[in-house]
Parts: C-alpha cells; structure tokens; sequence
C-alpha cells in the first residue's frame, strides 16, 4: 500500500486499473485475449469491485485485437476505458485525469509481478499521499514463477544503483513538457520600484501552467500531500516559470514556511523551516509563496542585496517584515533607508476576517488595522499592520510598494486574492484544496 490516510474515512469511490503494459504493441491477438482472461477471471475470484474500470496498453489500436472476444472480455472486466499511449508516463496521467474528474483517491492496479517495482517509481512521481493504492500481481505462469524466485534471490544480495529512475523521471519530465499551456499565457506582475538593471524579480499569476484541478489550475508552485497535484508538475509549472522569468530552476529556494519569523541567511545553516529569506549570491532565486498571505520582496540597490518573506496574519503579528529587514542590515550592513519593500498579492481588508482575540493584536499595531472591532469576527487588514511595522523600523514610506501607495491600478501589484479568481489562488475563497503563486527576486550577474 503506498498511501497513507488512517485518519480520513474511506472514500466510497474506487477504482481498478489494469496495467497490460509488459505485452507490448506486437503481442498477437491470442496472448492478448489470453492475458484480458485471465484478468477477468482474478477480478472474479479476488471479488475486486469498482466504480471505474481503466487499461492500460502499450498501442493505441487495441481495439482491433481480437474482434468480438476481445469485446466479451473487456464486457467481462467491466472495463469502462482503455488508455493507449507511447510512453507509459501519458498513459497513467491519462488515468490519473479520469480519477480527478471523478473525484477517486482509491485505486487498486492488476500488474504483471516484474512491473511492481518500476510502477510504483511511476506512482511517487504522478500521484501524492493523498490517493491510496495497491499493486496487485496477476496470475503467473511456472516459468514465470521460476524468474521471479530467481530475481528476488538476485535481489537480496545487496542494493543498487536503479538506472530505471532517472529513466522514468526523464520520461516524465519530456511528457509533461509537450503539454499545452492552461488558462491563458504565463503572466508575470513586476514593480516599477525595484531596480530592474540590478533585480529580476516578479509576482506569479494563476495562468500559463499544466496543472488541470480546477482548484489548482494552472501555474500551482507547491506540491502538497494533501491535494492533487504531485512533485512532477509543480517541477514543470516552475520550469516554465524559469523559462518565462530568465532564471535558472535549479538555483532556486523557496521558503519553507512555517507562520513564524524565522528568517534564513543564505550561507549559514538551513534551518529546518523560515518565512524569510536573504542573500548578497547573485543568480540564486529567491521565492515567497502565498495564497492569501503576503508575498513581501526586498531589494537593496546600494549593497546588492535581496530577500523574501511569506507574511499572513501569525507571521506579520510576529514581525517577520522587519526581520527581514534586520537580517539584511545585521549580516550586509544594509542602510534601512535604501531596502525597497514590495507587498504582492493578497487577502484585502474586503475579504479577510478573524476572531475577535486575533484581531486585538492587529488593533494594538495601529487601530486602523481593524474594522467592526467589535463584531465576533472583525476585517483585518494585514497589509496596513505590515507597512506601520516597516516605517515603525525605519523603512522609509516611499520606499514601500503597497495598495495604498499605488494610484494607477494597472500599477497596482497588491491586488486581492480573494476577489480576483481568475488572477489569483486563495485559501480564503477557496478552502483547503488551494493553489499557490509566488513572490521572486534575484541578483543579476
């Protein structure tokens, strides 16, 4: 089993994915209907039920293998579609789409024994903890029996270098590569206030990538174990990203957020998790995620220094903005009245509320923070808090980008997540199942 859920109830919804992919596109028709048989027949005495029924071939045209008894045994399976697909890869992302649209975690795949270990390398690469599944094995012949024994006797010897990975991660990579753009061109907001002869920096929208959840769709930056969308495609949403943006993906770090203060000077230990992050090494990406909270840039132009810093409403309670700053000023002898500070997009005061007792500390910063204080749940307006801490540390006015100093809305940058579903993730608008855009700045060489 390679999911992990024993706190969630089960999902009624189930499915059965019977991978023929070992007989390959030359299998006669006999081996074929053979093979579809004896599926039916493990189906039957397993007492396998679903609620969709998928295969898996290595051609397109099985439908001409077999006539009328490949129709009674795909009948006999239950088999609502078959997948035919070049590369393996295509073909499970194929299945992986109908799951989604149906809304199945739960699958079990029938797999010949010798693709069990090279399926589930497929599977930690397209699928997250959030779907649970099982490799059956289907029925073997003597022979293959015999090899099976053998190679498990091979395999206890020692471990070994698996060529096959870095061959299926290619495979992947390649596939979703050729996969067309989602919901528009990628699109990248930039601030006319940081240098761009020094800086590359830029706010992500929610257009331009493959990701095909809804939710999620399409240029989502962060994997969760929790939703649908797996390493893999966020790796290639951040590639082209890369591509659009002129950065280089593999020197990139994104903040590891954890609704604190904690900020990571690059150079010295990583610490395990931060909400900001700073650094004088050019060509070195440095990103703020957020779907709500605040994606904060900082840029020095005098001693060539940048940062980033995630910032909702515990991190900006806590000063994560000025620790950034303090960061910059301590470790790069930084003057606070050169660091440039842009707020990106996030929750306005229209959207965003919390309870009463959170609100207090909002009210304390500056009570223009806070409307309806004394409802349960007043609007607070963490972007406002952020701006008086910054100034109240010595950032000076002029030097902050937000909605408040911006006339020209099509200069505006600190654009409302919430209210821009076209443009924007939120975890407000949307509940748990939320994308996620990104803040990013570097140094040019």
């Amino acid at each position: 089993m390679a999911g992990h859920s024993a706190s969630r109830p089960p999902n009624p919804k189930t499915a059965i994915l019977i991978d023929m992919w070992h007989l390959g596109p030359e299998v006669s028709n006999s081996k074929f209907i053979i093979s579809l048989l004896e599926v039916a027949e493990l189906i039957r005495t397993k007492d396998l039920s679903g609620s969709g029924y998928f295969m898996c071939c290595l051609t397109p045209d099985h439908e001409r293998k077999g006539g009328e008894q490949l129709e009674k045994a795909l009948k006999d399976l239950r088999c609502g579609e078959v997948v035919g697909a070049e590369t393996y890869a295509a073909a499970l992302y194929a299945v992986k789409q109908k799951l989604d649209e149906n809304g199945m975690e739960k699958f079990t795949v029938l797999l010949s024994w010798e693709r069990k270990s090279l399926v589930r390398k497929y599977m930690e690469q397209l699928f997250t903890r959030l779907y649970r599944y099982e490799l059956m094995e289907l029925p073997m012949s003597s022979k293959e029996k015999l090899l099976k024994k053998s190679w498990e006797s091979r395999s206890k010897a020692g471990p070994c270098v698996d060529p096959e990975v870095g061959r299926i991660q290619k495979e992947i990579s390649q596939f979703l590569e050729s996969l067309p753009s989602l919901k528009g061109d990628l699109t990248i907001l930039k601030s006319s206030l940081i240098p761009e002869c020094i800086f590359l920096h830029g706010f992500t929208t929610r257009t331009g990538g493959i990701s095909y959840v809804p939710m999620l769709s399409s240029l989502n930056l962060f994997s969760s174990s929790k939703r649908r969308d797996p390493p893999a495609v966020v790796k290639e949403n951040l590639r082209r990203l890369a591509h659009a943006a002129g950065f280089n993906p593999k020197m990139y770090h994104s903040i590891k957020v954890n609704h604190a203060s904690d900020v990571w000077v690059m150079g010295q230990p990583q610490p395990e998790s931060y909400d900001g992050i700073v650094t004088n090494q050019r060509s070195i990406t440095v990103a703020a995620p957020g779907a709500d909270c605040i994606p904060l840039l900082f840029a020095d132009p005098v001693k060539k220094v940048c940062g980033a810093a995630h910032s909702g409403w515990q991190g900006t309670l806590l000063g994560v903005s000025m620790a950034v700053v303090n960061a910059m000023v301590t470790e790069y002898s930084c003057n606070v009245k050169d660091i440039l500070v842009v707020l990106g997009p996030s929750v306005g005061p229209c959207c965003f509320t919390l309870p009463k007792e959170s609100a207090k500390g909002f009210y304390k910063i500056d009570p223009t923070c806070v409307r309806c204080f004394e409802s349960p749940n007043p609007y607070v307006d963490i972007r406002r808090a952020t701006r008086v801490l910054l100034e109240a540390g010595g950032v000076l006015p002029k030097n902050i980008q937000d909605d408040s100093s911006v006339t020209d809305p099509e200069q505006n940058l600190t654009l409302c997540t919430s209210c821009h579903p076209d443009k924007f993730y939120s975890h407000v608008r949307d509940g748990e199942n939320f994308g996620t855009q990104i803040g990013f700045i570097s140094i040019k060489n």
